[in-house]
């Protein structure tokens, strides 16, 4: 799977947001919050084919977290992802 295109993660407070830029994203009404570790695994995605176990290869590399939380906690965000229509 892929994030789909056309969208900029910006700073808000401690949080995070997706922006809709472009012609592609146009009927995109919705705004996304995201936390730092779904902005951290963004970052590390966009542009890119991955997996959930991808992601969750990126949250133990980077935070305390056991493999089995990790890739559950993948497909969770993955599933919220599909639903706002971020994931092509």
């Amino acid at each position: 799977m892929r994030l789909r295109s056309g969208f900029t993660l910006r700073p808000l407070g401690s949080d995070f947001i997706l922006l809709a830029e472009g012609a592609e994203v146009v009927n995109f009404n919705k705004m996304l919050t995201l936390n730092e570790t779904a902005a951290y695994l963004w970052k590390l995605l966009e542009g890119k084919d991955f997996s959930a176990e991808q992601m969750a290869d990126f949250l133990c590399a980077e935070y305390d977290v056991a493999r089995e939380q990790a890739l559950a906690d993948s497909k969770t965000l993955i599933a919220k992802w599909q639903e706002a229509g971020i994931i092509e």
